[in-house]
């Protein structure tokens, strides 16, 4: 069991492109595409500019639009739930 200071901590970090289409189910580059097109927020580090996701940005996205691992119902290119 996850003890509330835990699950606070997962919820503030920071999740690499690789992690996070991994959440989502969507290729990397996909991911990258939502990020430049404002669709989803990214935070941008290091002198490399490496994109960097909220883990509960992500979970709240996950909730809100009914983001499924491994489920291929939406394939609209604009919406960044979808498996474009």
């Amino acid at each position: 069991m996850v003890n509330d200071r835990e699950d606070n901590n997962l919820e503030s970090r920071m999740l690499t492109v690789r992690q996070t289409s991994r959440l989502l189910n969507v290729h990397p580059n996909t991911l990258r595409r939502w990020s430049d097109q404002g669709l989803i927020k990214s935070y941008r580090i290091g002198p490399r500019g490496d994109r960097r996701f909220r883990f509960e940005d992500i979970k709240r996205l996950i909730v809100e639009k009914g983001v499924e691992r491994g489920a291929d119902t939406n394939t609209d290119p604009s919406d960044p739930t979808s498996k474009a």
